[in-house]
């Protein structure tokens, strides 16, 4: 069921889902001793999924793209932004209302749509933003951009106001800017996917794939090595950068010479030094596979001093990491999941909530996972 407009900023889609999946509500997943460490043991209980179709349309602009979430505590409500380039309508933000408690999740209210500004403070033209990742601090809404590096737009990490205004921009390191020749920066479609921000303040900003001075894009034989950025937030200036392991491909594709690929596309804090992290990856006529993974920066080696980590003869240290969850294990059947938050329940419940983008695909939706938090470290 399709609920009217209560407003030009308020849509309500509420729409009933009944998957056939092997996981159960109320089935739980634990990884209890990750790294040999019981007390760093989390486990979750599946909620059950919500979906909103392709093509709803919101303030006049089709509604999808979701590639960043987060919750706001101080409102119940979640920031949730469109990696839409400025082409179907202004680059944007929406405020969200999901209505899920311990017994499940029913619905999903988009009260608010904010438009991005620049730094002139106007809408983003078309083509020169891609939106990718959100996470909302004491100074302000933090948010990145991939960028385009086949165009040679350089992927940046901005702060700004609730209202989309911008504020300031972080330092981009060198290395990461991309270069016609593809000798060294970002991989295209493959540069700032996710961002951590941790309890202590500093903001992880990571690649979903490496840069091509690190080493190749993963494949189903080997992975990737993803540079994560840490950020003093208050400066914008980078103070440390790690080594994420991207797994190799999961799933072939259907047909000899399909697409396939797995990347980093999400990230979010556990803590001071772990994180919790989902590889997605894809294989054409198959579709998405989803792993939720725990990593550990505990021990792994400040690379920002190693221009190439393919030609460096020094030893490098990446996040350890250790699988939580499989969505196609347990018998769900994902789509292109992009976003993350912890977030409490209208009932108070911990609560992990996943989101995928849509990509303004017919054959796609923009779903919502929900699972009860019942121990994270």
């Amino acid at each position: 069921m399709l609920r009217l407009p209560l407003s030009a900023t308020a849509l309500s889609l509420i729409i009933a889902v009944a998957p056939a999946s092997a996981l159960e509500a109320g089935k739980s997943v634990d990884l209890p001793c990750p790294f040999g460490d019981c007390r760093a043991g989390m486990a979750l209980a599946y909620l059950g999924e919500f979906s909103i179709p392709t093509g709803e349309m919101v303030d006049g602009i089709e509604f999808g793209g979701i590639s960043g979430l987060d919750f706001d505590a101080s409102t119940g409500r979640y920031i949730a932004i469109s990696d839409d380039r400025s082409e179907k309508g202004p680059a944007r933000f929406y405020e969200l209302a999901i209505d899920a408690d311990a017994t499940g999740i029913r619905g999903v209210t988009v009260a608010k749509t904010v438009v991005l500004k620049d730094k002139n403070g106007e809408a983003f033209a078309a083509k020169t933003v891609d939106p990718e990742s959100l996470r909302i601090s004491a100074e302000g809404l933090l948010w990145s951009s991939e960028g385009d590096a086949k165009a040679g737009i350089a992927p940046f990490v901005r702060l700004a106001s609730r209202d989309g205004a911008f504020l300031r921009e972080f330092k981009l390191p060198e290395g990461f800017a991309p270069t016609a020749d593809k000798t060294s920066g970002i991989r295209n479609n493959n540069a700032f996917e996710s961002m951590a921000l941790l309890p202590s303040g500093d903001l992880l900003v990571a690649l979903e794939a490496a840069l091509y001075q690190d080493g190749p894009a993963a494949t189903l034989l080997s992975g990737s090595l993803a540079r994560i950025i840490r950020n003093d937030v208050k400066s914008g200036e980078p103070t440390a950068q790690y080594v994420y392991p991207v797994s190799p491909i999961p799933q072939a594709p259907a047909k000899e010479n399909g697409w396939n690929d797995n990347g980093l596309p999400e990230m979010l804090a556990l803590d001071d030094h772990r994180l919790l992290a989902v590889e997605r990856g894809f294989a054409e006529d198959f579709g998405s596979s989803i792993k939720l993974f725990m990593a550990d920066l505990d021990g792994a080696t400040d690379v920002s001093s190693i221009p190439s980590l393919a030609s460096t003869d020094k030893h490098v240290v990446p996040l350890r990491k250790s699988e939580l969850l499989d969505l196609r294990a347990v018998g769900l059947i994902p789509d292109n999941i992009e976003a993350l938050t912890f977030a409490k329940g209208t009932d108070g419940t911990d609560l992990l909530i996943l989101a995928s983008d849509n990509n303004f695909n017919a054959s796609q939706k923009t779903q919502f996972y929900a699972f009860r938090v019942l121990k994270r470290p």
